[in-house]
């Protein structure tokens, strides 16, 4: 289990938390999203981020972590 930190361009609905494997979703500013949160494996962090490319959302970061990043 790892902890990981998307940033993507635009702002994903809460609704859609299911999606990205119930990671946590801040709207920041300017409309960029933080998605934040645990991640069971490399195959579900492919997963999210394969969703965002399929929806056509610019990737901007992932960061990935052993601790939880605030």
């Amino acid at each position: 289990m790892q902890y990981c930190e998307i940033i993507v361009r635009g702002h994903i609905d809460q609704r859609r938390a299911d999606w990205f494997a119930g990671l946590e979703i801040i709207q920041l500013p300017e409309g960029i999203s933080r998605l934040v949160g645990e991640v069971a494996d490399q195959a579900v962090l492919h997963g999210i981020l394969n969703r965002v490319r399929d929806m056509g959302i610019e990737l901007l970061s992932v960061k990935c972590n052993d601790r939880l990043i605030i």
